[in-house]
């Protein structure tokens, strides 16, 4: 029986018996149900949202466009908006949502903004995504 008790009791029971059905084994399922509990804590008590805020600001195919022009480097405004060929304020408005997620970093000279990614790891997290989308 789970260490818990009242409804969460019950949930743990539910789902020990639902992972049986599907694997046959009360007694694994009863480990495997207890791990993932751990592990679903343990997710929830990180926080996914951060998380969550960067593959969102990353997912819109315009943002993506961005970061990809900024993996060549530091590029003002006025050269992102010319190479998307979009308007000024759409393309702040993407930028802003990339420096919010932080995945890039804006530089102010006078009345000129400059952007970059934010450092290696979005680089690197452009290059996994193209990995993953070369294996399918």
């Amino acid at each position: 029986m789970s260490d818990e008790t009242g409804a969460d009791a019950n949930i743990d029971e539910n789902a020990i018996c639902s992972l049986a059905r599907l694997i046959g084994d009360t007694d694994k399922a009863r480990t495997r149900t207890r791990k993932l509990s751990s592990l679903m804590k343990a997710i929830d008590k990180a926080g996914p949202e951060g998380e969550v805020e960067v593959f969102k600001a990353a997912a819109d195919p315009c943002r993506l466009r961005i970061l990809k022009l900024l993996k060549e480097g530091e590029l003002c405004v006025c050269e992102i908006m010319t190479a998307l060929s979009k308007p000024q304020s759409s393309t702040s408005h993407h930028l802003s949502i990339l420096r919010e997620a932080g995945l890039v970093k804006e530089r102010r000279d006078g009345k000129w903004s400059y952007y970059r990614l934010a450092d290696g790891a979005v680089n690197e997290m452009i290059k996994q995504a193209e990995a993953l989308k070369k294996k399918q």
